[in-house]
């Protein structure tokens, strides 16, 4: 199964499109009559959200709680390509900072 594809400019109908190849939708059937949105990022990036119509989850409004925010963080650290590499030095900073806390406990 393949995480990437390619895809071309189309015209469709009196409107023009992106064609997804027929393999994005052997591989991912969820997506087969899905809706979504386009961010555009900068003048040669963009991110293409597919949202699948039927969701079979339990829980799905804390479902569609966790991908909103997802879907927020992801946005916010792509904007103004201000997205940094987490490194060791961000990692020692972070235990400094929680070193001692101690968590409490709801359960008996």
């Amino acid at each position: 199964m393949s995480n990437s594809y390619k895809i071309r400019s189309t015209k469709i109908g009196n409107s023009a499109g992106f064609r997804l190849p027929a393999d994005f939708y052997r591989e991912h059937p969820t997506f087969n009559n899905a809706s979504g949105w386009i961010e555009v990022l900068s003048h040669d990036t963009a991110i293409i959200k597919i949202i699948p119509d039927v969701v079979d989850d339990d829980s799905e409004e804390d479902s569609l709680m966790m991908r909103l925010f997802l879907d927020f963080a992801i946005a916010e650290a792509l904007k103004d390509n201000t997205l940094q590499p987490y490194t060791a030095e961000m990692s020692k900073t972070a235990r400094e900072l929680i070193e001692g806390v101690e968590l409490e406990s709801d359960s008996p």
